[in-house]
């Protein structure tokens, strides 16, 4: 079946005006902030006044380990949405922000696909409603005023080798990795090395999305550190005052963004760190504001289960109480076989022994997702390229194993082809109740014991290791106070270990740990494995390379 492209889908689509899209939501016209005709953000105060609604129920849609085009995810969310809105049931999508370094990048953007999309998708996969600048520019402010501090005297006594603070930009850059700053004279500052990450991997990202108000988000802020001095003590954005500036800078954009599905359902989109480099889920303003608002609520967590849901369910939902009541893993036929050892380019070629022996990535996906007291719904998000044998093999295998699956066609045919997931996922609510849910790691253990408990139970290692430097990192900060925190994985997505070559289900492997980073104010410790970077490079043939603006002002080529 010929489909047009995504782009195109999106223009033909009949939007209603945001106020319509509000009205549904139960968001009066006085609660809204309009951008335009089809975007606005919601008010804070009507955030405070829904506060004693009922909470809905939350629905988790992670995924297998994906190919580089990934696996169909924000599309498999948009798509359950608008189903289980068609069967009767009120719901709101949760989704993160897109971030353009993906976009202009490899995996293009992030508002789903095919007729199962959020819109205006050139307007939110591009600047949106300006949130990522507003974030780099925040970010960005506090390394401007720590190198105008060392500048001016360095009262608070800050050791140049010990700046842990560096810039952002929304971009993959990796020219910008590792630079040199404050050359060409004394009048341009302290010369030192730094760098910069791209913006969704900023701690003012993460502190964003943590963050349930204002007040919330100016104390988390001022408790960032960006350096030591030399004492070895920290130097916190609070202490170089910039946390106030900061605030102020993210106050528009710290209020929700609706925006609607194709079939005119409402969505928030806020927020957007990524999963394998940060916390990846969106804002919990968002996500607590649409559980106020909906009986469901279907929110999304980036790359897979190994990383965007176990950090949902480790850090949001210890730190805001949260409590999925269910979880969609997304598998599809291209990335079970490309686990079972098919090539990338032979991903069409129908090859139901590779599927088979690709099965075991999902498998372990089942397994760690029950770890937490959950039982996941496997949906297939099916292909053009598929075959019914290769869906059979998928199909038997999961039942076999417990597992409730169901075929999902919503690329090609919206809500109306996810139903039969729509309403397996409410039999799973009503059998499954969420009270069970618990945590893989306590707070009470150490830092080394919980990175060694997501990696011997969520990735399958032997055990963990670093050198004599990093561990002693880990000492000083249980020392420092802040052994009770959970820990935030930074690893590739491609593999459930961190080499992106062992695919399928990696056995006999051990962990690397490369460097540890205290995000005081997103209250986590960010753990560096393997070879990730925080900064990612565009691909050979970049996604920008066919990105163009017609004769009539509008974008082609995005999809």
């Amino acid at each position: 079946m010929t489909m047009p492209a995504d782009i195109e889908i999106a223009r033909a689509a009949r939007l209603l005006p945001v106020t319509e899209i509000a009205r549904r939501a139960g968001i009066p016209e006085e609660a809204l902030e309009c951008y335009g005709r089809y975007k606005a953000k919601v008010s804070l105060d009507f955030y405070r006044h829904c506060a004693g609604n009922p909470s809905g129920k939350l629905i988790l849609v992670t995924a297998i380990n994906p190919t580089p085009a990934g696996e169909g995810k924000t599309t498999t969310t948009i798509g359950l949405g608008d189903a289980l809105n068609r069967i009767g049931h009120r719901t709101i999508i949760c989704l993160r922000e897109p971030s353009l370094g993906p976009c202009f990048g490899v995996k293009g953007g992030a508002t789903g696909g095919g007729y199962a999309q959020v819109a205006p998708m050139d307007e939110i996969n591009l600047h949106f409603t300006g949130d990522f600048h507003a974030i780099g520019a925040a970010n960005n402010l506090l390394a401007a005023m720590l190198d105008n501090h060392l500048m001016q005297g360095n009262r608070l006594d800050v050791d140049l080798h010990r700046i842990v603070w560096r810039r952002a930009v929304d971009m993959n850059d990796r020219a910008l990795r590792q630079i040199v700053i404050g050359l060409g004279g004394a009048g341009n500052g302290i010369p030192r090395e730094s760098g910069f990450d791209i913006t969704v991997a900023s701690e003012v990202m993460a502190v964003f999305c943590l963050s349930e108000s204002l007040a919330e988000l100016r104390d988390r802020l001022g408790r960032m550190i960006v350096a030591y001095n030399r004492n070895r003590q920290p130097v916190t954005a609070a202490d170089l005052k910039a946390h106030g500036a900061m605030t102020a800078l993210l106050k528009e954009a710290l209020k929700p963004n609706l925006v609607q599905t194709l079939e005119n359902n409402p969505a928030f989109v806020h927020g957007g760190p990524f999963a394998n480099i940060a916390h990846g889920c969106n804002s919990i303003l968002a996500t607590k504001l649409a559980l106020r608002l909906a009986p469901y609520v279907v929110t999304e967590a980036g790359f897979g289960a190994d990383l965007g849901a176990e950090k949902f369910l480790n850090i949001k939902c210890r730190q805001h109480g949260l409590r999925p009541d269910a979880v969609v893993i997304v598998a599809t036929v291209r990335a079970l076989k490309m686990h079972g050892g098919v090539a990338k380019t032979d991903l069409a070629e129908p090859n139901p022994a590779a599927v088979e022996k690709g099965m075991a990535n999902l498998e372990k996906h089942i397994e760690n997702i029950r770890l937490f007291n959950l039982q996941p719904v496997v949906a297939i998000n099916q292909f053009v390229t598929d075959s019914r044998e290769e869906w059979n093999i998928i199909e038997q295998r999961c039942r076999s194993l417990g597992v409730r699956v169901c075929p999902a066609n919503h690329w090609s045919e919206g809500g109306a082809g996810a139903e039969q997931l729509a309403r397996a996922v409410v039999e799973q609510i009503q059998s499954s109740p969420a009270d069970k849910f618990q945590f893989l790691y306590t707070n009470e253990m150490t830092l080394w014991n919980k990175v060694r408990a997501v990696a011997q139970n969520i990735y399958g290692a032997n055990d963990i290791m670093a050198d004599a430097k990093v561990r002693q990192k880990f000492k000083e900060l249980e020392e420092s106070g802040f052994g009770r925190l959970p820990v935030c994985m930074a690893k590739t997505q491609y593999s459930l270990s961190t080499d992106p070559a062992l695919l399928g289900r990696p056995k006999n492997f051990d962990v690397p740990i490369r460097d540890v980073r205290l995000s005081a104010g997103a209250e986590f410790v960010v753990v560096l494995c393997g070879d990730i970077m925080t900064m990612p490079g565009l691909p050979k043939i970049p996604a920008a390379e066919a990105i163009d603006v017609n004769d009539r002002g509008e974008i082609t080529g995005l999809f």
